[in-house]
């Protein structure tokens, strides 16, 4: 008889299909339960879905962890953003699994970045960023993360303050921090986030500080503000982007779908920024601010 401890380690993978707009919010929910993150398949025809997926060890907590996913998944699909599948669920019974998951994690380059997942050995080609998969990394960086970090290389971030809304993993706010910025805050609304984000900057060994919250519970202003957050919360904390932008700041927003970038600009110019740059990238966009230099 073969015993207990030869046997091969079962998976469940939890699978769900979602529109590129709701992709982040997917990931956060399905990075609370999978094992070492999430994966992202982008697909080649840009008419299917996105698919985001965690896996699971198949155990006795299993059940309620899908359970879980499921019950967040239903809130989100009645919450408005770009439609989201329904949950679902394969099992995988493969003891090879996790190298052969792990080997599709590599180190990718952006800008001067350079993003490695932390059991990767590979020698640095820029500025390194040590950042295990979850909201970062799917079968590369999600775009919108793309668009912010190249945003983030072309500013000079030395001797300035960086405010990063909507942290996630924290990697925008390790970046400008291993850019030279004096000061990082980096914030979330998810307590997980802000969890991760820690322990992401004691990883890299930079200083952030990381706070549970939103835009308007930061005080002071910040020469640089990074918000990778979707089309609908950016036009609703417009008034609170613009307060946290210094006389002369850089705002980088991403995160919108292109039919809604007109709504995101007059918003946040109503509050006196002005459009300095944009970029798009499969149906997303990313826009630049600058704040008058007096007010």
């Amino acid at each position: 008889m073969r015993s207990a401890a030869a046997e091969p380690i079962r998976w469940i993978e939890i699978a769900v299909p979602s529109h590129p707009e709701a992709v982040e919010a997917v990931s956060e929910i399905l990075s609370r339960v999978g094992y070492n993150g999430i994966a992202v398949d982008v697909p080649l025809d840009a008419a299917q879905p996105h698919v985001v997926k965690a896996y699971v060890v198949y155990d006795h907590a299993a059940r309620i962890k899908v359970r879980r996913v499921k019950e967040a998944i239903g809130r989100l699909q009645a919450f408005g953003l770009g439609p989201v599948g329904d949950v679902a669920l394969r099992r995988i019974a493969d003891e090879d699994w996790l190298e052969s998951w792990k080997a599709q994690f590599t180190p990718i380059g952006i800008g001067p970045f350079f993003v490695r997942p932390s059991w990767s050995s590979a020698r640095a080609m820029g500025i390194e960023i040590v950042l295990d998969p979850g909201m970062a990394f799917g079968t590369g960086l999600h775009p919108t993360t793309r668009q912010c970090l190249e945003a983030l290389g072309e500013i000079d971030a030395r001797g300035r303050s960086v405010l990063d809304l909507g942290t996630g993993s924290g990697i925008l706010a390790i970046g400008a921090a291993k850019r030279g910025a004096t000061r990082v805050v980096a914030v979330d609304v998810d307590p997980l986030s802000v969890r991760a984000a820690t322990e992401n900057a004691r990883l890299n060994n930079v200083a952030v500080e990381v706070r549970e919250g939103s835009a308007a519970d930061v005080g002071g202003t910040f020469d640089v503000v990074l918000a990778n957050l979707v089309a609908d919360v950016l036009v609703a904390i417009a008034a609170d982007l613009a307060a946290r932008l210094a006389l002369g700041g850089t705002l980088v927003c991403a995160g919108i779908v292109a039919e809604k970038a007109q709504q995101v600009g007059d918003a946040l110019a109503s509050f006196g920024l002005t459009v300095t740059g944009r970029d798009d990238r499969e149906d997303w966009v990313r826009l630049a601010f600058t704040a008058p230099a007096a007010r």
